[in-house]
């Protein structure tokens, strides 16, 4: 990143955390009015995000702003976003993944489809671990604090106001780290998580042909953001025309996928052939 460009986030953040103050709010008490995360607050004023436009007007809302203040604060945002593409970033030493984090935490509506592994929102800490620990140049230390920080944003998935779409082919479900006992527990946490009101899971089964060859995952946050899920890194674009066919792209799959009596069904014929092979530990 930019030096440019950490030094307007920088100040992005103190004008918040000024104006804030101002009103005699906490941090936490900002988020809860605003409806985010309180460490989604903590990490805007301390210039370590960017903020959606969507996560911005909240804050600003909160704060009861006067539209010249609010103006002058969406300008700040402005011109973070004209020094660079927009780039969450992740904490120092975190290994790939946190980008994604970072970006679903502050989406109101989140899209994922997945041809490999499971979408982060959806993995179990145990899951989430080998998928970390895969990642070039992961630490033990650097996998906790990713794992620690994974498992608490899937909070987002309980919050009211929030929609959660995930689309998967069948073989995300057989494409699996450690042990079967690993994913039982995991395609249990998928059971319990698809009844969720505030989620849609579905799965393109093999035994119908997929609209499009995949050839990775990604995310759509809200409607302004996507990020392409690579072996090494996460790329996060804005682009309007990229967007755009990475929407069109979801809509392809949704319409193919299965949902709610046929995944659970699915799911439960999968866990039974992981029972069936036993606890074998993968070369």
């Amino acid at each position: 990143m930019g030096s440019e460009r950490r030094e307007r986030m920088k100040a992005l953040g103190m004008r918040l955390r000024e104006l804030r103050a101002g009103v005699g709010l906490t941090g936490a008490a900002l988020a809860q009015r605003a409806g985010v995360g309180q460490p989604t607050v903590s990490k805007v004023e301390t210039g370590r995000m960017v903020p959606s436009a969507d996560v911005l007007d909240r804050l600003l809302r909160a704060l009861d702003l006067d539209e010249s203040t609010a103006r002058e604060v969406r300008d700040l945002l402005a011109a973070v976003e004209a020094a660079a593409d927009f780039d969450p970033v992740p904490d120092e030493g975190a290994p790939a993944g946190a980008v994604l984090d970072e970006a679903v935490r502050s989406a109101r509506l989140v899209r994922s489809f997945q041809c490999v592994v499971l979408p982060a929102l959806l993995q179990s800490a145990e899951y989430a671990r080998h998928v970390f620990a895969s990642a070039p140049n992961a630490t033990p230390e650097g996998v906790g604090r990713a794992v620690a920080a994974r498992v608490e944003r899937q909070s987002v998935l309980y919050e009211p106001g929030r929609e959660s779409v995930f689309v998967l082919t069948e073989a995300v479900l057989r494409t699996w780290p450690g042990t079967p006992a690993l994913m039982l527990a995991q395609l249990d946490r998928l059971l319990a998580v698809e009844s969720l009101s505030t989620v849609r899971l579905g799965v393109v089964p093999w035994c119908r042909p997929v609209p499009v060859l995949p050839r990775h995952g990604f995310t759509l946050c809200d409607r302004r953001t996507v990020v392409i899920e690579a072996f090494a890194d996460e790329r996060v674009s804005t682009d309007s025309a990229e967007l755009a066919a990475y929407e069109e792209t979801f809509s392809r799959f949704e319409r193919t996928a299965v949902f709610g009596d046929e995944v659970r069904d699915l799911l439960l014929r999968v866990m039974r052939e992981f029972r069936d092979m036993g606890d074998t530990l993968t070369p």
